[in-house]
């Protein structure tokens, strides 16, 4: 009797052993809750911002530049496939018909699916746009296109964590009614400063406000100056976010600081290029900003002194020659926490979503 309970427990150990060691290998075991992913990626100083949720659905907004090495469309087809994982990319927004926005699009769609996509306006030929690319955009996206109107929403998929995109402003028109936490009669209105009527296609843009659980970014692409300022003023409709995507590259045509100072970012992230835009008046509010605990840039401005640009370790790629790092943030699972990081082994940095 002794000897066969010997032989009973020595076996039962055997089990549970094998149990733990298929556990331990597992690559899925005790992963942690999957959260939502935004990476910025660098299409030297055009735009690409892919939006990857915790249901493994994904939104592109703008994809860059039309090239004959098809280095941009390349750039996310490795950050959607090889790090985001992902088969397809389910929407894509075109803020506005600047090259810099949609050119890679053709290019693009050979390299990876695209499920529906939204625009601001079938364009008429007296109006400003790429009228060279345009044609190819309708043709990628024909019988897959929809207009996004101020106040419609993409509809991602929510968990248990809401999860939430919506237009504050498309074709020059804003979103009526208040969205953001700690929207409401703006104080940052009186003797606010105007500028000229702009009359391209910039001030038609889209813009998102992504929400899930605590925590708020906002994309404007390259809205204005007025029509940034129609947003907050006389009444704030956005509140405030955590996540800033430095509109327009970081121009100083956009970027109303009466914007900037109203949706008070806790973090800001600009698609400049080394050349292209990251003003330094745009780099100077964004440092003055009480609420701001990091100010990223996916370049060096190589053309304004280093004092002009953001921390040199906030900075995505310092040479001019870069190989084109991206910046991620991630939102935790329970939308309460995110971090932000440069490139694929940059170190992340913490900040509550508020």
């Amino acid at each position: 009797m002794k000897k066969e309970t010997a032989c009973n427990v020595s076996h039962g150990f055997r089990r549970a052993a094998i149990f733990i060691l298929a556990f331990a290998i597992s690559p899925n075991t005790y992963s942690a809750p999957k959260g939502l992913d935004i990476y910025f990626i660098d299409v030297e100083g055009g735009a690409a911002t892919l939006i990857v949720t915790p249901q493994g659905e994904s939104l592109l907004m703008d994809c860059g530049w039309k090239r004959d090495d098809l280095r941009d469309a390349k750039r996310i087809h490795d950050t959607a496939s090889r790090l985001a994982g992902l088969k397809k990319i389910d929407y894509f927004v075109t803020s506005h018909f600047h090259t810099d926005h949609f050119g890679s699009l053709s290019q693009l769609v050979e390299l990876i699916p695209i499920g529906k996509f939204y625009d601001h306006a079938l364009m008429q030929e007296s109006q400003e746009y790429d009228k060279k690319l345009y044609p190819e955009y309708l043709k990628v996206s024909e019988g897959k296109r929809q207009v996004l109107k101020a106040g419609d929403t993409i509809p991602l998929k929510s968990g248990k964590t809401p999860l939430k995109v919506i237009c504050v402003v498309s074709d020059g028109r804003g979103i009526p009614t208040p969205v953001g936490v700690g929207a409401g009669v703006n104080l940052y209105c009186k003797d606010a400063p105007m500028k000229a009527e702009d009359e391209s296609d910039n001030a038609k843009s889209i813009g998102l406000l992504v929400s899930y659980g605590d925590f708020e970014f906002l994309n404007l692409g390259d809205l204005t100056w007025n029509m940034e300022h129609q947003l907050v003023c006389p009444d704030n409709v956005l509140g405030k976010v955590d996540l800033y995507m430095v509109t327009h590259h970081g121009m100083n045509t956009s970027n109303n600081p009466v914007l900037v100072k109203t949706i008070q970012p806790t973090v800001s992230i600009m698609c400049n290029g080394a050349r292209k835009a990251g003003f330094p008046e745009s780099v100077a509010l964004l440092k003055s900003l009480p609420s701001l605990k990091a100010a990223y840039q996916l370049h060096r401005n190589v053309q304004t002194s280093e004092s002009e640009n953001t921390d040199k370790a906030l900075i995505a790629n310092w040479d001019e020659n870069c190989q084109g790092q991206f910046i991620k943030a991630s939102v935790a699972s329970n939308g309460k926490l995110y971090t932000v990081s440069i490139g694929e082994k940059g170190k992340p940095r913490k900040f509550p979503a508020e």
